[in-house]
């Protein structure tokens, strides 16, 4: 009796926190009904991991739409951006920082301008993976970024890129081959676009984790960037993690969106 007592007591509390971490969940999407000519739409993808596909606690602010902020749904239709945007892992999908980055786009561009996010990323991925087109968590990442971005050329122009990614490569074998390997991911991701010169915003890590290897990926970051003439950085340093010292918090993502708007500009537009 006691044993099943405390296994109650075990579902009860996994169904209490599942029920808050998807609280604030839209219970609708809003379709697109009339599409903005396809010269008025900015194309961003986000891909990555789990930090870029968001984590954290997804609240009423991270619900309300802006007319001018879209993305794409499982089915590929074209909806209203509301929180959380990534649908590969419903099980542990939270807020990533793809609305507050369309928001703040919003106000350094054009107003006749519309945002499309395009979500890619995958939790606990390696950038081996993305390099050699693995499938992880049942999602073929270098495939599926190809057919979104396809997906994303009939509605606007790609006009750049999102990064956040490297915990899984946080390893002593894999954080000296990081650089380089970002380099012949980006190249494809270009190559993919069809252009180049496609900008590349990146994360660094948050410097919460006890892991040694974290800051060696920085490190790895930074130095692609500084080799990068259309890559920019965005600092993580000051901001916290939802109390698991491995994902960025809600304020620390809303936070981000911003700083990759930021970023962007200095060598998008």
């Amino acid at each position: 009796m006691l044993s099943l007592l405390a296994l109650g007591g075990i579902f009860g509390i996994r169904a209490q926190e599942k029920d808050q971490r998807t609280h604030y969940f839209p219970k609708s999407e809003l379709r697109v009904q009339k599409l903005p000519k396809k010269d008025k739409v900015w194309v961003f993808v986000l891909a990555g991991q789990s930090n870029m596909a968001g984590r954290g606690q997804v609240e009423p602010m991270d619900t309300i739409p802006d007319p001018r902020v879209l993305t794409l749904n499982r089915q590929g239709n074209i909806i209203l951006a509301k929180e959380p945007l990534h649908f590969y892992e419903p099980s542990m999908a939270g807020l990533d920082c793809g609305l507050a980055l369309g928001k703040a786009m919003l106000k350094n561009i054009p107003d006749s301008i519309s945002v499309l996010l395009i979500p890619t990323a995958v939790g606990g991925s390696s950038i081996s993976q993305w390099l050699e087109g693995k499938e992880h968590r049942t999602v073929n990442l270098l495939s599926n970024f190809k057919e979104k971005v396809e997906l994303g050329k009939e509605y606007g122009a790609i006009k750049g890129i999102f990064w956040h990614q490297g915990e899984s490569d946080a390893k002593p074998e894999t954080v000296p081959l990081y650089q380089n390997r970002l380099q012949q991911l980006f190249s494809i991701f270009r190559e993919v676009v069809g252009e180049p010169t496609t900008p590349i915003v990146i994360g660094q890590l948050g410097s919460y984790s006890t892991n040694e290897w974290w800051p060696k990926i920085n490190e790895q970051i930074e130095a692609y960037v500084s080799a990068d003439p259309n890559a920019e950085l965005i600092n993580t340093s000051d901001l916290e993690h939802k109390g698991d010292e491995v994902h960025f918090n809600s304020e620390a993502q809303r936070t981000m969106g911003e700083r990759y708007t930021r970023a962007y500009l200095k060598i998008g537009q």
